[in-house]
């Protein structure tokens, strides 16, 4: 498909643009899926909405575009929730550093004995193979996380179809 013929001030702006982000809005679909970024959808949607300008105002694009923006939004949805869920689990990791620190500080613990009860267990903050997070938080995160993934495989089939009409739909025209 042929590029759209470049106005004088968009090559100002990609002048600009070029010195924030070397690799420009093009870049964004290089990137794997889990490191895009919500600029990133921003990015992909200029393109995508620069090629939809060039196809012209046929009816069919235009409802071809409502679509594509309807799955921009699903994918910025997904990036942001994304990155909301990897910054919980590094908060809650520099909560349990600063916990573990204090507790280190404190220094050991009297010689008492402890009377646990049942499903309790001793665990020795010094060592470093014992577990930080109990079995259902790992479950958790990674029913999650396979969610997320999911979701993001079934945006990018669904952008990779709209794209292959798009391609096929700028032939015919």
């Amino acid at each position: 498909m042929e590029e759209p013929p470049v106005r004088e001030e968009e090559e100002e702006e990609g002048d600009e643009d070029e010195e924030r982000d070397e690799a420009g809005p093009e870049g964004a679909l290089g990137k794997s899926p889990f490191q895009l970024t919500a600029e990133d959808v921003y990015d992909i949607s200029y393109l995508l909405g620069r090629e939809l300008m060039a196809l012209g105002s046929d009816p069919r694009v235009t409802q071809l575009q409502f679509k594509v923006v309807r799955v921009l939004e699903m994918l910025e949805a997904l990036v942001n929730e994304g990155s909301l869920a990897v910054e919980e689990l590094k908060m809650e990791r520099d909560s349990l550093r600063k916990e573990v620190e204090g507790l280190r500080s404190q220094g050991p613990p009297a010689s008492e004995e402890v009377n646990l009860g049942p499903n309790k267990m001793v665990v020795d903050l010094t060592d470093p193979s014992r577990p930080r997070f109990t079995l259902q938080e790992l479950r958790d995160v990674l029913q999650e996380r396979n969610r997320l993934k999911s979701q993001l495989l079934v945006v990018q089939e669904e952008l990779a179809c709209y794209k292959r009409f798009s391609f096929r739909s700028g032939k015919q025209t």
